[in-house]
């Protein structure tokens, strides 16, 4: 499985951008899929500056997101975007696999 099957959304690598600027660094966004919540499955968010050996790559304008090769699995053909509405702002997975996810989407069901 190749990182090209996930996808970074113009508005998330402008918010990785963003961030990286507000805090002097360079930063990624690591995403990973982790057992739990309250669907089965839920995502995890975190900047990190440094990429682990095993992680994929994926880029958009030069910003940059790493997945691990387990959470690709259940990630597959999905968008990490970034939205900002009245109810906040938030990284969010796009995921075409997820038969259901929580009110607040942050867990899904496969």
């Amino acid at each position: 499985m190749t990182s090209s099957e996930l996808t970074l959304s113009p508005s998330a690598a402008q918010r990785i951008h963003a961030i990286g600027k507000a805090e002097g660094r360079s930063v990624m966004l690591r995403v990973a899929v982790e057992g739990g919540g309250c669907s089965g499955f839920q995502y995890q968010f975190d900047l990190v500056e440094e990429a682990q050996p095993d992680d994929l790559r994926i880029e958009r304008d030069g910003a940059a997101a790493l997945v691990d090769e387990m959470s690709l699995v259940l990630l597959k053909g999905s968008e990490i975007d970034f939205v900002d509405e009245l109810a906040g702002a938030e990284f969010r997975i796009r995921n075409p696999n997820a038969k259901s996810s929580c009110g607040c989407g942050v867990s899904f069901s496969i």
